[in-house]
């Protein structure tokens, strides 16, 4: 006997929901949404709602993770530490404009402020003159915060939250997923400069 599109995708989502009802697991959860949406909207071609929901859900798991890690060893938030690393990989000697944070981070000047503040304030960042720009500083990583990225770095490459998902993909997978992630970025990140490119800045702005 057959079953109809609808019936085959409420049996998975029944058995889904038993699935995570009896051992609850994130990547069950997510399967679930799926199910969930498919259902419900069956109407409509959800790729791209769905995928933007798994990344969102990725990213949340990947920044709890990260965040907590940095909490405990550097009593900064994981947010605090990208801004170093974007400072650690523009290479010696580990210098930038605080424009060239907010870009590279894709956050607000304001909150780059606060950052740069924060840090200065633990001792892994210091402030120096910009003599390209009248009023303006650039941020640097001091000695402290050098070693301190570096530990990070070193976590990141071996203990990634993402490690035991990806044990479990072939190498050609890891490739494909990590190509097609990059190609959807990139072509995020341009659209967003651009937009940034279009705001008209603060004249009150300390960003310099």
């Amino acid at each position: 006997m057959k079953h109809s599109p609808r019936s085959q995708s409420k049996s998975r989502l029944h058995a889904a929901t038993e699935s995570s009802e009896q051992k609850p697991q994130l990547p069950g959860l997510g399967e679930l949404i799926t199910l969930q949406w498919q259902r419900e909207r069956e109407d409509l071609d959800l790729q791209n709602f769905l995928l933007a929901i798994y990344f969102m859900r990725l990213g949340t798991l990947v920044d709890r993770a990260y965040d907590r890690y940095c909490q405990k060893h550097f009593s900064i938030n994981g947010g605090d530490m990208r801004l170093m690393l974007a400072l650690r990989r523009s290479g010696p000697p580990y210098v930038k404009r605080p424009t060239d944070l907010f870009r590279a981070l894709l956050v607000t000047s304001g909150a780059i402020t606060k950052k740069v503040d924060r840090l200065e304030a633990a001792g892994y960042v210091g402030r120096s003159v910009d003599p390209s720009h009248s009023g303006g500083f650039l941020v640097h990583l001091t000695k402290k915060g050098l070693h301190a990225v570096e530990q990070a770095i070193e976590h990141l490459a071996n203990h990634s939250v993402l490690a035991p998902a990806m044990a479990r993909l072939s190498p050609e997978m890891r490739k494909q997923g990590s190509e097609f992630t990059l190609h959807m970025l990139s072509a995020l990140e341009h659209a967003e400069i651009d937009a940034m490119d279009g705001e008209k800045p603060s004249p009150k702005s300390s960003l310099k």
